[in-house]
């Protein structure tokens, strides 16, 4: 399944603002997941990521600041069961 999520034309403060947005909520998503979960090697996962989004953010605006023209963002999320592609995947494997 997929979810054409964002498909457009946007000024640069438009754009930024919206990248800014989605990347925040992931950044929260994986805070709140540190604070629930306890172990070692999935908090250090996930600092990892947050270090990973605020960089590419911090590029993001660093990007869109200097350029004058329209930016064309297109953002589609791809939705795969974890069931059906071990299954496909067991299938081929015979």
């Amino acid at each position: 399944m997929q979810l054409e999520l964002i498909k457009g034309q946007f000024s640069g403060t438009e754009a930024l603002d919206i990248l800014t947005q989605m990347i925040h909520v992931k950044i929260k998503f994986h805070e709140s997941k540190i604070s629930l979960n306890s172990s070692e090697e999935d908090i250090k996962y996930r600092e990892s990521r947050l270090k990973y989004l605020q960089n590419e953010l911090a590029v993001i605006r660093n990007t869109i600041v200097d350029h004058s023209q329209p930016l064309q963002i297109n953002a589609t999320i791809n939705i795969e069961s974890k069931k059906a592609v071990y299954e496909t995947a067991s299938h081929l494997a015979s």
